[in-house]
């Protein structure tokens, strides 16, 4: 057999070149995934302080009579106040998240942040709804026993299907949306990491 014919496959598979995965996109898209994190969590905590501090102004300015009203303003405000809390301690998790980090360290620091999420978007969940369903059903007896029935029944009809509404529909949607984008990453970072084990 001729010697031009003999191919050394061993060292033709060495210098073919290796797709490497493309780090500075999924940096990029890192980066962006925190940014977009650290606005949604200023964004809840300003919504909710303003929300807390324009029901204590009616509070102030309304003088309600009935103790029901009052628990429900507190149970209210201390629903929003409890999940901000809980929430706000993401956001140490969210910052730690650098360019420095390797693959590794990017990995954990995601799952970690999964897991927190998932439990704000269930235990804590929870416990916001429900905490914010009695407060509102409380802070509206006073005004609603001084309507007539029908009025009653649309006044805590149209707010109970609205808190439905947002329970069944809209909590949902949010919860996939935010699973999507964190479980993409961490895809993204297994799948990289894989590869450099080979």
């Amino acid at each position: 057999m001729d010697n031009d014919n003999n191919i050394d496959f061993k060292d033709l598979w060495k210098k073919q070149s290796v797709s490497q995965p493309d780090m500075t996109d999924l940096l990029a898209r890192v980066g962006k995934f925190k940014k977009a994190a650290l606005r949604s969590l200023w964004m809840t905590n300003i919504m909710l302080l303003a929300t807390s501090a324009f029901i204590i102004f009616i509070w102030i300015y309304y003088q309600p009579q009935f103790i029901s009203t009052k628990i429900g303003i507190l149970l209210t405000i201390l629903a929003m106040m409890v999940y901000v809390f809980v929430y706000n301690k993401l956001s140490n998790d969210y910052k730690s998240i650098d360019s420095t980090q390797t693959n590794q360290e990017y990995l954990q620091k995601l799952i970690s942040i999964k897991k927190k999420q998932q439990f704000l978007q269930t235990k804590m969940m929870n416990f916001y709804f429900i905490g914010l369903t009695l407060g509102i059903c409380l802070y509206m007896y006073e005004y609603a026993s001084r309507m007539s029935v029908l009025g009653v029944s649309l006044t805590y009809g149209i707010t109970l299907l609205w808190m439905l509404f947002n329970w069944f529909y809209i909590r949902p949607k949010q919860i996939k949306k935010q699973q999507d984008k964190i479980n993409g990453l961490i895809e993204k970072f297994e799948e990289v990491n894989h590869q450099l084990e080979l």
